[in-house]
């Protein structure tokens, strides 16, 4: 019997950047397993051509990558969320909508690359630095075997993940 496809939210306050990444991380590497989604408390309305730039560099598709509100998923019609992954520190302090389906909520801070100044090399450095430590989060999640863990274990495995490869 095939495992079920599990739906993910990655949040961030401004869904430009590191919640957009990981969405497309996700997809890449989850091999059909989950249904990645992603968006921000405060959404700029936008993507950051950076982070654009590096997923397509990296063979990673932005087709239907969208900065949005995380309104978007706390309404009826929304799908169901089994995990709800906070990638910035504003977002994890944020009081949060209550998610549908009662998802597994963890916090992974990774460093905005987007506040990075300074030179283009600088920039781009910040956003593959991001998208490397978002990867390895994201891979160890993926391999985890989530139909066969209790939520408490699932719990602590997402914790163990957001701590350890920071």
């Amino acid at each position: 019997m095939a495992e079920r496809v599990f739906n993910v939210l990655f949040l961030c306050t401004g869904n430009s950047a590191r919640s957009i990444m990981a969405e497309s991380i996700l997809r890449h590497a989850g091999h059909g397993r989950f249904n990645a989604y992603s968006a921000g408390s405060y959404p700029v309305g936008k993507v950051n051509p950076l982070a654009l730039e590096f997923l397509r560099a990296n063979r990673m598709s932005t087709e239907d990558l969208r900065s949005k509100s995380w309104s978007e998923f706390a309404q009826p019609d929304a799908p169901p969320l089994d995990f709800v992954i906070t990638v910035c520190d504003n977002a994890a302090g944020e009081v949060c909508p209550v998610w549908p389906g009662q998802p597994v909520i963890t916090h992974w801070g990774v460093p905005d690359p987007a506040t990075v100044e300074g030179s283009d090399e600088a920039k781009r450095k910040a956003f593959s630095d991001a998208c490397h430590l978002l990867t390895t989060r994201i891979r160890l999640f993926a391999s985890l075997p989530i139909a066969k863990l209790d939520r408490l274990s699932l719990q602590n495995k997402l914790h163990e993940i957001g701590r350890d490869t920071a």
